[in-house]
């Protein structure tokens, strides 16, 4: 869904504002429940700007936030208390779908509607918004066959996926599978318990120690974080050059390991035209309007047939597409992301003021 489409349903919202008493007129509150603080990108971004959103789409409607810390139980905890608490809305970033499944049916008996934020919740929901998750695994499978080169032919490839309990983990990775089999030769996959930086280096180091350190040609590393391990990992094996290793969320530091030349490629997701999305859902639907303006599309979960839905587009970013896509969509500032040390690499692909 493109800026044109999101300015839309962020429009529509404002009118669902007006027509139900004027912005903010029944003190309304909408619960934000976000799953980890190990992916830099929720607290550093979704928080803030859902926060702001809200707050721009209805002056007096206020967000009440807990971080679940990749513990479901807690998360369980948080959203239970929001319902007792009586927030007229959720936006959940599931932890685990099946771990909060009743939590959700809790909310659909208080009749608090749940919209699902970036990874599908199982039960009654009442909305998803979100990037497509296929293509996202796409996007990293062809980038990582355009790094390998020549050793694309029949190249090993050492995969190390997301956290089996997010139902996302198991859609890039079939995104990216799609992509590679019959072209590379999979040696090993792993799962990275918590999406954590320390499970994705045990889980390269272990590959490493396995394979050797001539048999890996590429990396599908399902975000940033896990590619912080994987990146780590190489180095520590005096690996070099380093093979070509993959990511997504378009972290700072990975931008900069983009430039530095030591991770191939991120995946950026525009988190606003997601966080604005959400933001519209949980505003019209705390007003008790319907949210068939709102959406593109509509998923099934392994729970609900056809939950409305946006599914936003994901976009590949190597290094000489750095300006074009973070600096120009004010994610990062040239002087952000190109530290002193940096800034003959910036100035050699591009990024320059």
């Amino acid at each position: 869904m493109g800026a044109g489409v999101v300015a839309a349903v962020l429009t529509v919202a404002l009118v669902g504002c007006s027509e139900d008493g004027g912005e903010g007129a029944g003190g309304l509150t909408v619960g934000l429940l976000l799953p980890s603080r190990a992916v830099p990108r929720w607290e550093q971004s979704d928080k803030p700007m859902i926060e702001k959103r809200v707050k721009e789409l209805c002056s007096d409607c206020r967000v009440v936030y807990a971080n679940a810390e990749n513990d479901a139980a807690s998360q369980r905890q948080q959203m239970n208390s929001m319902i007792t608490k009586g927030v007229s809305a959720l936006i959940l970033d599931v932890v685990d779908p099946r771990a909060l499944r009743s939590s959700v049916r809790a909310a659909d008996r208080a009749g608090i509607p749940v919209i699902a934020y970036d990874r599908l919740a199982e039960g009654p929901i009442s909305g998803f918004v979100s990037f497509d998750g296929d293509r996202v695994g796409r996007l990293q499978g062809e980038a990582l066959l355009k790094g390998m080169g020549a050793r694309a032919d029949d190249g090993g490839v050492v995969m190390v996926n997301g956290d089996p309990s997010s139902p996302n983990a198991a859609w890039y990775e079939g995104g990216a599978r799609s992509v590679l089999r019959d072209k590379v030769r999979i040696l090993k996959s792993y799962n990275t318990l918590g999406w954590r930086t320390e499970n994705a280096h045990d889980h390269m180091s272990a590959a490493i120690s396995a394979l050797g350190t001539n048999q890996i040609d590429g990396v599908l590393a399902a975000n940033d974080s896990i590619a912080t391990g994987v990146i780590a990992a190489l180095k520590s094996a005096r690996i070099s050059p380093l093979p070509p290793v993959t990511g997504q969320d378009a972290d700072l530091d990975a931008v900069r390991r983009i430039v530095k030349g030591e991770q191939y490629m991120t995946v950026y997701k525009p988190f606003r035209q997601e966080a604005e999305a959400a933001s519209a859902m949980a505003v019209a639907l705390a007003r008790g309007n319907d949210v068939d303006a709102l959406v593109t599309t509509s998923v099934d979960s392994p729970t609900t047939k056809d939950v409305p839905a946006v599914l936003l587009d994901p976009v590949p970013v190597t290094a000489e597409m750095i300006g074009q896509t973070l600096v120009r969509d004010g994610v990062y500032t040239i002087d952000q992301i190109c530290t002193p040390k940096l800034r003959p690499t910036c100035d050699r692909i591009g990024l320059t003021r």
